[in-house]
């Protein structure tokens, strides 16, 4: 049995590996397509009349020796229509029978292969002509009021589509359906014949393709025999204001089916009455009573209107009230006149209209009178509301309302300055009353002399006037004056009183103590002085520094600048600034010299008295050393070769001895030893023996006996 089945394995193994290649095989041949194009095309053509059946032609363009898997997808107006995948290299076929104008769009092919998508341009389909449509009723006589079902077809369209029905070429109703045909209900309330067709649009966005119209369907609408009436009394036009007016709104005809039938009585927005099969109202006429009123009819869905103009007269007319004066103050009496201009004279006469007066909707008069009234002008605040009413034979009547606003007088104005004042620099003042009603003059005076004078008519305006002073007193001579009512006298204001800055002047830089005193070691005041309002800001400068040494802002019109430990690096020149509101000045530079202290100048005399003793003494003993040596040279050059023996005294100078004799007390102490010094025989003089000799052997120094 084993020698039966090997050969099977065998055979199973080769077969595996013939498999394996061959895929392997397809594999490699799927990996070599070339995949490069996807074209579209519309055959017969781009532009086609309806009912042509249209192909939609996608082509990829691919060299290939193996198996495909293609997957094409075909959009139109960028919406996917249809998708279909096929493995042969044929081109993919999407047909539209009987294109219709819903098929008119941009067309495209998408192509995927092997994880490989291509798309071909976009194409334009034209499909031109649409079906006319067909009208259907489902009946051609019906009564007022009555519905009927009515149907536009075109059996043949597609896509979304707006139907429109047209009664008498006039439209009726609309309605898009994604359907070709629409069903509705219409009502006729119109009696007699009348014509209805239809007519429709497909819908291509962002444009619609209108169709031909409709026939024609001829449709009769029977009138109900029953029509409303309205009725007015008194009859005619003379309804004059106070007569009952009586109005009623009946049915007249067939009213077998009354249970169906409802009227109104309006005019115009206002419901006046309501009934089964009739409607009254009874009124006051008044003259705004006139007008037209209507008597509507509903049976169903049937709705009949008649219409009735009643025109009626006044007995008086609105009454209308004034006032003068047009204007006045607070305090100030006014009359105030109401008066009705008009009236039905074979009615009533003038004297029979009374009248009253209201303020703020309060009354002014207890009772009628004759239409003068006089506001009293102890009344402080008598602004308001003003109106008035008209009575007679039952009838009132109330005129427009009439605003009074009394004037307010002017308050006393006051007089400022705006900003800083400063002496001969030009400033604007204002004039300002508080209280006052508009307009106000004000006019600005220099003690009996106008300046200026201007009128302000708006409240955000000012009266403000330029002026100059050159001299701070100036000041008091400036006042202004308001008037809003020429009856009375102006209001005068106070005198301007502000501060007046007087701009500085003189300064003056000054030094304590004296500069001959100023010296080292002491202490230097530096005084910078003005005349001006302050406060004044004073700045000391040295020259060469342009920072200042110090600042100080003072009420003072002086300041000084203390230097303590006067040396000679404070010497130079100085000066000052003086700055206020007004302006800046600078005073002279002023030259400082610091001079040498007392004590230095002692010391440095002393030095030299010392100085100039120690030349003299040294000229003095130059001068004796130099006596000393010519007398000591002639001594040498006369000497006998044996002493006499009358000499008391004789020194003898040799290289190996020196003989010396006893001195006397008062005689000059002997040689100290230091070459080329000597003692002279005063204890504070020094002898300088010459430099150039070096044998002392040869020098010898007389005795003093």
């Amino acid at each position: 049995m084993w020698e039966l089945q090997q050969p099977s394995v065998r055979m199973v193994t080769r077969l595996l590996l013939l498999t394996s290649v061959l895929l392997s095989t397809c594999q490699v041949a799927e990996s070599q397509a070339l995949f490069t194009g996807v074209t579209l095309t519309l055959e017969p053509s781009n532009d086609v009349s309806q009912g042509t059946n249209v192909t939609v032609r996608c082509q990829a363009v691919v060299s290939s020796s193996g198996f495909l898997n293609r997957k094409y997808t075909i959009y139109k107006d960028n919406a996917e229509v249809h998708t279909e995948s096929i493995t042969t290299a044929e081109d993919l076929i999407y047909s539209l029978r009987m294109a219709r104008v819903a098929n008119t769009g941009k067309y495209k092919c998408k192509v995927n292969i092997q994880d490989k998508e291509l798309s071909s341009n976009s194409e334009k389909l034209t499909v031109t002509g649409l079906q006319t449509p067909v009208l259907s009723v489902d009946k051609r006589v019906f009564s007022e009021g009555e519905e009927v079902t009515v149907w536009c077809k075109a059996p043949e369209e597609s896509g979304n589509i707006v139907f429109y029905f047209y009664k008498d070429s006039k439209e009726l109703y609309e309605e898009m359906v994604n359907a070709n045909q629409v069903e509705t209900r219409l009502r006729f309330n119109n009696a007699g014949d009348h014509r209805l067709h239809c007519d429709y649009r497909v819908i291509l966005l962002p444009d619609s393709v209108p169709s031909t119209a409709s026939n024609n369907v001829v449709v009769t609408v029977k009138e109900l025999f029953i029509t409303p009436v309205i009725s007015v009394r008194p009859h005619g036009s003379m309804i004059i204001e106070g007569d009952i007016l009586d109005i009623s709104c009946s049915v007249s005809g067939n009213l077998q089916n009354s249970s169906r039938l409802k009227v109104y009585l309006n005019k115009g927005q206002n419901l006046l009455s309501t009934g089964q099969s009739k409607a009254n109202h009874s009124i006051r006429a008044l003259a705004e009573h006139s007008g037209e009123f209507q008597c509507t009819l509903e049976m169903g869905n049937v709705v009949k209107q008649v219409t009735e103009n009643v025109t009626i007269t006044e007995l008086f007319s609105q009454p209308v009230l004034t006032m003068y004066p047009t204007e006045v103050f607070e305090k100030e009496k006014f009359t105030l006149t109401c008066r009705s201009t008009n009236y039905s004279s074979d009615r009533i006469s003038a004297s029979d209209v009374k009248y009253s007066i209201y303020k703020d909707n309060y009354t002014l008069t207890p009772g009628s009178f004759n239409g003068i009234y006089v506001v009293p002008g102890v009344v402080r605040n008598s602004s308001g509301i003003y109106s008035c009413k008209a009575d007679a034979r039952m009838i009132s009547k109330y005129s427009a309302k009439l605003p009074v606003h009394a004037k307010v007088l002017v308050s006393k104005p006051e007089l400022t300055a705006i900003g800083r004042v400063v002496v001969g620099k030009p400033f604007q003042v204002r004039c300002h009353s508080d209280r006052g009603s508009l307009p106000i003059e004000y006019t600005l005076w220099k003690k009996y002399s106008e300046v200026n004078s201007t009128t302000v008519q708006q409240p955000h305006h000012q009266a403000i006037f330029p002026i100059t002073v050159q001299h701070y007193s100036d000041m008091q001579d400036y006042k202004c004056e308001a008037r809003n009512n020429p009856k009375i006298d102006a209001v005068v204001s106070n005198k301007l009183n502000t501060t007046v800055i007087v701009p500085l002047s003189n300064p003056g830089l000054s030094v304590v103590p004296d500069l001959l005193e100023v010296t080292e070691g002491n202490e230097m005041y530096l005084i910078c002085g003005v005349e001006g309002s302050p406060p004044v800001t004073f700045k000391w400068y040295r020259r060469g520094n342009n920072q200042p040494l110090f600042t100080i802002t003072s009420i003072q019109s002086s300041e000084s600048l203390q230097i303590k430990g006067l040396g000679n690096e404070h010497s130079g020149t100085y000066y000052c600034e003086a700055i206020n509101y007004a302006n800046m000045v600078r005073s002279q530079p002023v030259t400082v010299d610091v001079k040498m202290a007392m004590w230095k100048k002692g010391l440095i005399v002393a030095c030299c008295l010392l100085v100039v003793a120690v030349l003299v003494l040294a000229c003095v003993l130059r001068y004796n050393s130099k006596r000393g040596k010519r007398e000591n040279a002639a001594e040498l050059s006369v000497k006998p070769s044996s002493p006499k023996s009358d000499d008391s005294l004789t020194v003898s100078l040799t290289h190996s001895t020196m003989e010396v004799y006893n001195p006397p007390e008062d005689a000059a102490p002997p040689f100290d030893g230091m070459e080329g010094r000597a003692t002279n025989g005063t204890r504070d003089s020094v002898a300088s023996l010459p430099a150039g000799i070096s044998n002392r052997s040869s020098y010898s120094l007389p005795a003093t006996v």
